[in-house]
């Protein structure tokens, strides 16, 4: 079973990381029996299951982009009234 990234179960809510760990249990555990096939339909359950927290962290370089943006911006309009 593939784990997801610390940055994206950091974004996982409550119910949906409980939801995570269990699956990865039984997916561990079907690894464990050589049952690979059901191993990689809990696998994909997992992927499903993460999208949403991998989405919220596209949002979060979105609004940091946006933000460093805005600074770089502000940095220049103050360049540019030093030059005036």
């Amino acid at each position: 079973m593939r784990h997801c990234s610390v940055q994206v179960r950091g974004l996982l809510t409550r119910e949906e990381l409980d939801r995570y760990n269990a699956l990865m249990q039984v997916g561990g555990y079907l690894e464990e029996q050589d049952q690979y096939d059901l191993a990689y339909i809990v696998q994909k359950e997992v992927d499903i299951l993460i999208m949403p927290a991998i989405e919220r962290l596209k949002e979060k370089g979105r609004d940091r982009d946006r933000a460093t943006a805005e600074f770089l911006e502000s940095l220049k309009a103050v360049d540019d009234e030093d030059e005036e």
